[in-house]
């Protein structure tokens, strides 16, 4: 009997009921088995930079203890590295862990679009660039899968803030969503086949994911040929009879029988068909059918490997953003002083949900020691700041007298969780104020130097001209502190570069007028102008470019290919055709390094506003120096196009292209222009849409927008009257509310126990934007919907409804 015969003959023998239990988790944690069929429970559990398993008490908050786990650099410090090789052996990591503890899927990875770099969760995700987003995320899912071990792509799609993330209505046209929102996901369902998506909580022009039947089936399904199963984030069912005829096929956590009973009674009523419920239990069965094999095995890994391969991780995660004068690497014979509370308490992963308890931790100051020590060296140490984020007078004037009497100083600042977590957007770039009083506090010993960085996300450094060195370290993960050192004394050579855009201000970023928006809605305005598709082509400084990074090292670039066309003669470009663009790439310099080559693709005379430059292309090679070699990349019909809403599909026109070949996306080293034939001529440019072929304007006016969207901007919900998509956040200016948001705060309370002070603002963050309908799930029941609808009556004075018994509206 083959894979198929075997689902479908497991499918023969269940009942209706369990087929209706098979669509919602058992637990928070677990899918349900059916014991009669020797059908296992299986478990999933948070990633991705590490397993968090909890075996006893449960949340989706990352506050509980998990046990034991290697804890890998976050996406922003993984993508940072570019190298697809590395990324695949942090997840086939991961997968021995899961292996380990009998878990089936590792909900990972996440790469949500960086549009704004004051996202909450930006350091879970890989970059604000669509296509090394894809590359990284299936680098780490061929990695997890290669053991038999499942993987969650998420968050499907454009949940791009905290702020309202539960029923904000993402408003972005067409041809925005599918050149950037979606090809991060697209790019890794194609090639790794996930074999699980997680949909996420927003609604995207008007309707919840949850049940988006466009984006579940038409696009997921059966555009790119999407085989596994899609599964809510925790608590994202909106209507679960809704979400089962759209394409979701599985509820997570348990809702206990709320929805269960929903999906049996659209049956009895014909409302839903047996047939329709047949595919998404299928779909089920097919997840515990691939999970079965490793549940019968007992799985042993080495600890230390794991952890080397960390540290390895966390050296490629570090960006040399600047080295005046060639300040690092440090002597290791000097005086050293050593200044900053992360360096004895070391910030190296996010908060939430990803948040893992680490098999070890190193710390800065004990792994800089390590070096010093060993060489004769001296380091002396101050606190310089909070980790609350203040400072004091004291704090101040002892870390002056330590950098009085030090050789080389090196700063570490950062951000702490109360600055970047999931559950809320930053509300501004800078580092904490005590961090940089205390940068100001020492600007007399600046010239000698070093500022490392631990965070997720880009910060503004203003007082930092004339610091030489500034080392962007990411959150490194468990062994983060160790590359670190490594680093800094010479024994590695930095090699990352940025995948994110640095901006001189907030103020610069195109997204800014309309981030996050109003709690119901989010306007995507800028379009396709994010990240250095924006800076680069309008030439907006930034502080640091995408794609920037420095080395101990130097390399040339040189005889730069295009295909095998020697006398430039437009070359055919047909739907099946690649073009492969070859390049020598030699290390100059003194040390051995490696150096990441990124192709850059712009078109000429476009019918549509285009960035000058989109990544198609990268490759990262390890030089000895005076080694060189032979790099090819290759293009197809897909790198040079764009969407075109008319044609409802991909177009690439007849016209010149520019291919680039460089070291970040401003310092191009080779660059050659080329003709293309293919199956579009040049279109007739939209008249309406001036204000996006100039965006440095960022003139995106409702008429602008309109154009875009090709429809009327629709009206946000109002706050009032509330319903069942209510926030509890929006309830609480009324004294029914501020009980209701008393009582799960309780709730959540009695399952995770005591919190410290930062753990209760992301808990208090995260409960503040549930909806009220979420209630009624996460109590399973204990608090019905007609309960529910008279608590809202009464909260909206409707004293006419609550009489009547009105169910209250869900919008």
């Amino acid at each position: 009997m083959n894979d198929d015969e075997e689902v479908q003959a497991l499918l023969a023998q269940l009942t209706l009921e369990e087929k209706a239990m098979l669509c919602s988790g058992m637990d928070f944690w677990r899918l349900p088995g059916i014991e009669r069929l020797s059908l296992p429970s299986i478990m999933v559990t948070d990633g991705p930079h590490g397993l968090r398993k909890q075996p006893d008490g449960a949340d989706h908050i990352g506050i509980s203890d998990s046990v034991p786990a290697t804890c890998f650099p976050t996406a922003s410090g993984l993508a940072a590295s570019w190298n697809r090789a590395l990324i695949q052996s942090v997840g086939t990591a991961l997968g021995e862990e899961c292996r380990a503890e009998n878990v089936s899927v590792i909900l990972g990875p996440g790469i949500n679009i960086k549009r704004n770099p004051l996202g909450g969760r930006n350091f879970e995700y890989f970059s604000e660039d669509p296509y090394l987003s894809g590359e990284m995320a299936s680098a780490w899912i061929y990695g997890v899968q290669n053991q038999g071990i499942g993987t969650s792509l998420k968050h499907y799609a454009v949940n791009n803030h905290e702020s309202g993330r539960m029923v904000v209505d993402a408003i972005v046209d067409e041809r925005t969503l599918r050149e950037i929102y979606l090809p991060g996901f697209e790019i890794p369902v194609k090639q790794t086949q996930p074999w699980t998506i997680m949909c996420s909580y927003n609604k995207l022009n008007g309707t919840y994911l949850s049940e988006n039947k466009k984006m579940l089936t038409e696009i997921l399904r059966e555009e790119w040929q999407f085989n596994g199963l899609v599964m809510t984030d925790w608590g994202a069912t909106h209507d679960r009879v809704r979400g089962v005829k759209a394409g979701l096929d599985l509820e997570m956590p348990s809702s206990g029988m709320v929805n269960t009973n929903k999906v049996l009674t659209s049956v009895e009523q014909d409302d839903l068909t047996v047939d329709e419920l047949n595919v998404t239990v299928r779909r089920v069965l097919d997840l515990i059918k691939k999970s079965k094999q490793n549940l019968r095995e007992t799985f042993e890994f080495s600890h230390d490997s794991h952890h080397d391969l960390a540290k390895q991780a966390a050296v490629e995660a570090c960006v040399l953003l600047k080295n005046n004068n060639h300040f690092l690497p440090l002597n290791s014979k000097t005086s050293i002083a050593v200044i900053g509370s992360l360096a004895t308490n070391t910030r190296y992963q996010g908060s939430g949900s990803s948040q893992i308890n680490p098999t070890r931790l190193d710390q800065p100051l004990d792994a800089i020691n390590n070096y010093i020590i060993d060489d004769g060296g001296s380091v002396d140490f101050a606190e310089g700041y909070t980790l609350a984020g203040g400072t004091s007078e004291s704090l101040i004037t002892i870390a002056s007298d330590v950098a009085e009497k030090a050789d080389k100083i090196i700063i570490i600042a950062g951000l702490t969780p109360d600055y970047e977590s999931e559950g809320f957007d930053r509300s501004h770039l800078n580092l904490p104020p005590g961090q940089l009083e205390l940068i100001r506090a020492l600007k007399n010993h600046h010239h000698k130097t070093v500022l490392v960085l631990q965070n997720g996300a880009p910060v503004i450094l203003p007082d930092s001209t004339k610091i030489p060195s500034i080392l962007e370290a990411y959150l490194g993960g468990q062994a983060g502190a160790s590359a670190l050192a490594d680093i800094l004394f010479g024994t590695s050579n930095p090699s990352g570069k940025l995948a994110e855009t640095f901006p001189l201000a907030l103020s610069d970023i195109p997204s800014q007028a309309w981030y996050p928006g109003e709690t119901r809605q989010s306007q995507y305005r800028e379009g396709i102008w994010i990240g250095y598709r924006y800076f680069n082509t309008t030439n907006e400084p930034v502080a640091y470019p995408f794609g920037f990074g420095l080395s101990y090292t130097t390399f040339e670039y040189s005889d730069l290919q295009i295909g095998n066309n020697p006398e430039n003669k437009p070359i055919r470009m047909t739907r099946d055709d690649q073009l492969e663009v070859k390049v020598t790439i030699k290390n100059t310099g003194d040390c051995a390094g490696a150096e990441i080559i990124q192709l850059y693709v712009g078109q000429d005379h476009p019918s549509v506003h285009r960035p000058m430059r989109e990544l198609k292309g990268f490759a990262k090679v390890k030089l000895e120096p005076s080694e060189e070699e032979r790099i090819t990349l290759t293009l197809d019909y897909r790198s040079f196009a764009f969407w075109k809403d008319q044609q409802n599909g991909w177009v690439t026109e007849s016209d010149s292209f520019t291919i680039a070949i460089g070291a970040s996306v401003e310092d191009i080293r080779l660059s050659r222009q080329i003709s293309l034939d293919t199956d579009h001529a040049i279109g007739q440019r939209n008249a309406s849409l001036d204000s996006y072929f100039s965006p440095q304007t960022l003139d995106f006016t409702d008429r602008a927008f309109v154009s875009l969207l090709g429809r009327e901007i629709p009206k946000p919900l109002p706050r009032k009257p509330f319903q069942l998509n209510s926030t509890l956040k929006e309830v609480d200016d009324t004294w029914l509310g501020r009980q209701l948001r008393k009582i799960v705060n309780k709730m959540l309370r009695d399952v995770v126990g005591d919190v410290s002070d930062h753990d209760r603002v992301i808990f208090e963050a995260i409960t503040a934007e549930m909806p009220l309908r979420n209630m009624i799930t996460n109590s399973q029941g204990k608090l019905n919907q007609k309960l529910m609808s008279r608590l809202i009556h009464c909260m909206n004075h409707d004293w006419m409804k609550l009489i009547k018994g009105t169910p209250a509206n869900s919008e």
